[in-house]
């Protein structure tokens, strides 16, 4: 859910006119394959595996890697690969705390408060301010309430189907779970960070006569984080569209089927 709107589709899933490539079968009947055919096939696949051996022995006098860096000459992690660190073990007011000064704690901050900035609880007033306070750095916090307590306005709520608590009508479930698929840091000090969070997620109202039916989303967060209180704070965000995927072919599922996989699977901890 975009701060300040209520979801509209992002675009990135193209207009009802997209198809997608198919890759052609193979046809019913067996095809013979000639002998001369064999050999060509035979003699690409030798000079595949002469030129990676190639490749990989040329590696081995190169400079590390700037992102593994270190100079051990040894293979050196993906950038998207998972750290190994432990996640944080403390929560605060149900946001888990606790993040070591790195890189790979900016990251997890950043994802772990994505999740709380785009939930179903930022919606309501006696939540928000909790959130607020565990996410923000104290020099932030009332401005932002502020601006918060103005966006989420009661007559926003009523427009998409919350009375003025935040809580959808009796029979329906307000939904609006945020999942990180991905984070980068921009930039990083041990004071400060800029942390992408690349997210998807669903939103909208499960329920049989609800106008808002539930969708989802793709979005990209950026955060600015400090170091202050030995915890990683968010000083400021921005929010865009995509990247998306192209959809796939799943059938939608109705209210009920929504509302109890809301109730029924937790959310997680998640670390870089």
């Amino acid at each position: 859910m975009s701060l300040g709107d209520e979801h509209e589709a992002s675009g990135g899933y193209g207009g009802s006119g997209q198809t997608r490539t198919r890759l052609p079968g193979t046809s019913s009947g067996a095809r013979r394959t000639s002998s001369r055919s064999l050999v060509t096939v035979v003699g690409v696949i030798v000079l595949l595996i002469a030129a990676i051996a190639f490749a990989n022995r040329g590696g081995d006098d190169s400079s590390p890697s700037e992102e593994g860096g270190g100079g051990s000459g040894g293979p050196q992690a993906a950038p998207t690969a998972a750290s190994g660190e432990r996640p944080v073990q403390t929560t605060s007011g149900g946001i888990p705390t606790g993040y070591t000064q790195n890189q790979e704690g900016a990251q997890s901050a950043a994802a772990n408060y994505s999740v709380a900035l785009v939930s179903a609880d930022i919606l309501k007033p006696a939540r928000r301010g909790e959130i607020i306070q565990q996410v923000f750095v104290v020099d932030r916090q009332a401005e932002l309430e502020d601006q918060f307590n103005r966006t989420y306005s009661t007559a926003f709520l009523s427009d998409i189907g919350l009375d003025q608590n935040g809580n959808a009508t009796a029979g329906s479930t307000y939904v609006s779970r945020t999942m990180p698929i991905g984070t980068k840091t921009t930039k990083f000090s041990n004071t400060a960070a800029t942390v992408e969070v690349w997210c998807t997620g669903v939103y909208g109202t499960a329920g049989e006569k609800s106008t808002n039916p539930v969708t989802s989303d793709w979005f990209t967060l950026t955060l600015q984080l400090r170091w202050a209180d030995d915890d990683w704070k968010v000083d400021s965000f921005a929010q865009k569209d995509g990247p998306a995927p192209v959809p796939g072919d799943n059938q939608a599922s109705n209210a009920d089927e929504m509302r109890k996989a809301v109730e029924e699977y937790g959310g997680f901890t998640y670390a870089r």
